[in-house]
C-alpha cells in the first residue's frame, strides 16, 4: 500500500493531506469559522484533483536505448525515443521502475537482519524491520523520473533521458516503464504502465582501484597459437620469408618480395607466449556472510579490470551449481566477458571445497600461478590453500573478512569488509 500511494501522491498532495488532518483535528473542538473554511477549501481542492485524474491519459510508442553495461553504484543514463499516437500530451514524465524487491517466503523465514538480536521481542516477532532490510537489500536500482517533461502533439516525436543508479550487480529486467500523469493542481498523479519493450540491463560489480601488483607465477607460459594470431596478429620477432598459403593474414604480406618475385610472399614470425593466470573465486559464504561474498566478487572484478589481458590470459574458476571456467585474454575473449560472468554469479548452496580443488588441479599444468579471492576465513579455506600449494601451484590469496586475524599466513592478504578501497591499495607489489 505504501508503494502504491507513494507513486500516486505527489509531495504537494502529501502536504494537502497533512493540512487536512490537522484542520480536521482542530474542527473537532470549538473551532472558529476560519478553520471550517480552510478545511472545506482543502477538501474541495483534493476532490477536484481526484476528479481530474481519469481524464489524463496517453497512447505512446516508446523505444529504449540502453548502454551495453552499467556499474553498481554509478548512475547510468537511459535514452527513450517517444512517438505520440494519441491526442496532445503535456506535463508528463517517464519513470523506470525496478523489479519487485519483495523476498520469497522461504528467504524471508530464514533471513536474519544484522543487529536483530538487539531489537525488542515485539520487533523480532513482527519482523517488520527484517522485511524492510530485505526489500532494501534486494532493490535493484534507485529510479529517477525523466529529466524533462513530455510535450507532444499528435504524431510528434521526442527523445528524453532518464537516470537510474544501480544498487547491486546482476542482470536486471526492465519491464515496468511508467508514465506519470499529474493532475493540473499537482496534488496527485496517474502511474500508467506503458510498453517500452522488455529489456535487460547488465549491472557489473563495483570495482576498486588497485596498485601495480604482480600476480603469482612467472614460470609457465601459453603459446598464442593460430587462433590468437588470426585474431590479434603475431607479435614475435621476424624469422623468415615463405610462400603465401590460404588463410594467411594480408597484414603479413611482404610487398617488396612480391614485387620482385611476382608471387605473394609472407613474413614468418616466431610465435608469442603469454602467461596464464588462474583467478579462483570462493562462492561458499557461510550463513550471514552474504555481504562478504558480494565484496569478494567486487575484489575479483577489480583484478579483472586491472590486469592487462593483452599480455596474458586469465582463467576465472568457481563453483556455482556446477564447475565453471571462463577464459579471457589475448585472442580468446575480452575482460568484459569475465565481468559479465561475475555480474551474474550466485553463491553455491553448499560448500564444495574439494570440487574446487579438483577443478584447479585439472588446469594446474597450464597455469603460471593462481590468485584466490575468499569470502571469509575458515579452516576449510586454509586447507584448500595448503593443498594447492603442496601440489606445486604457486598461489596467493585475498581474504575479505570482518576483522583482521591475529596470525597472518604467508602470501595471504586480508582486506576488511567495508574498507576494500583502502586496504586494496596497501597490497604489496608481489602477491
Amino acid at each position: 500500500m505504501n508503494h502504491f500511494l507513494r507513486r500516486r501522491i505527489r509531495p504537494a498532495g502529501m502536504g494537502l493531506l497533512l493540512v487536512g488532518v490537522v484542520l480536521a483535528c482542530l474542527a473537532g473542538g470549538q473551532a472558529s469559522d476560519a478553520v471550517f473554511r480552510l478545511l472545506s477549501f482543502a477538501f474541495t481542492l483534493g476532490c477536484l484533483a481526484l476528479f481530474w485524474l481519469p481524464f489524463r491519459g496517453a497512447r505512446l510508442e516508446i523505444r529504449r536505448d540502453l548502454p551495453q553495461h552499467a556499474t553498481a553504484g554509478v548512475p547510468v543514463r537511459l535514452r527513450y525515443h517517444i512517438t505520440n499516437r494519441g491526442r496532445g500530451l503535456r506535463n508528463a514524465w517517464l519513470l523506470e521502475s525496478p523489479p519487485d524487491p519483495r523476498p520469497a517466503r522461504q528467504q524471508f523465514i530464514h533471513a536474519h537482519e544484522p543487529g536483530e538480536e538487539k531489537r525488542n521481542l515485539f520487533d523480532r516477532a513482527f519482523a517488520y524491520y527484517c522485511w524492510n532490510w530485505l526489500c532494501e537489500r534486494r532493490l535493484a536500482f534507485d529510479p529517477l523520473p525523466s529529466e524533462e517533461s513530455l510535450a507532444l502533439r499528435r504524431g510528434e516525436q521526442q527523445t528524453i533521458v532518464a537516470e537510474l543508479t544501480p544498487r547491486r550487480r546482476g542482470l536486471v529486467p526492465l519491464d515496468d516503464l511508467r508514465l506519470l500523469l499529474p493532475d493540473p493542481l499537482g496534488f496527485y498523479q496517474r502511474s500508467v504502465k506503458v510498453d517500452g519493450g522488455d529489456a535487460t540491463l547488465a549491472i557489473l560489480p563495483r570495482r576498486h582501484r588497485l596498485p601495480n601488483v604482480e600476480l603469482p607465477g612467472t614460470a609457465r607460459f601459453q603459446p598464442g597459437g593460430d587462433a590468437t594470431s588470426r585474431n590479434t596478429g603475431p607479435s614475435g620477432e621476424f624469422v623468415a620469408l615463405r610462400d603465401y598459403q590460404p588463410g594467411d593474414p594480408p597484414r603479413l604480406i611482404h610487398w617488396k618480395s612480391w614485387a620482385r618475385t611476382g608471387k605473394p610472399i609472407i613474413k614468418e614470425l616466431e610465435d608469442s607466449f603469454y602467461p596464464r593466470h588462474g583467478l579462483i573465486l570462493d562462492t561458499f559464504p557461510e550463513a550471514g556472510d552474504e555481504e562478504l561474498f558480494e565484496e569478494a566478487v567486487s575484489v575479483a572484478a577489480s583484478f579483472v579490470s586491472a590486469i592487462d589481458t593483452r599480455e596474458c590470459l586469465i582463467e576465472l574458476m568457481f563453483i556455482s551449481g556446477r564447475e565453471q571456467v571462463v577464459t579471457a585474454g589475448r585472442g580468446t575473449g575480452r575482460a568484459e566477458g569475465l565481468l559479465e560472468v561475475l555480474a551474474g554469479v550466485e553463491p553455491s548452496p553448499k560448500p564444495e571445497f574439494d570440487s574446487l580443488k579438483r577443478l584447479v588441479m585439472r588446469h594446474s599444468e597450464d597455469l603460471a600461478g593462481c590468485l584466490a579471492v575468499l569470502s571469509g576465513w575458515s579452516d576449510e579455506r586454509a586447507r584448500l590453500l595448503q593443498r594447492l600449494a603442496a601440489a606445486g601451484i604457486e598461489i596467493a590469496a585475498i581474504v575479505v573478512c570482518d576483522e583482521m586475524p591475529a596470525v597472518i599466513r604467508p602470501r595471504t592478504h586480508f582486506v576488511r569488509s567495508g574498507h576494500l578501497a583502502e586496504d586494496l591499495m596497501k597490497l604489496p607489489d608481489k602477491l
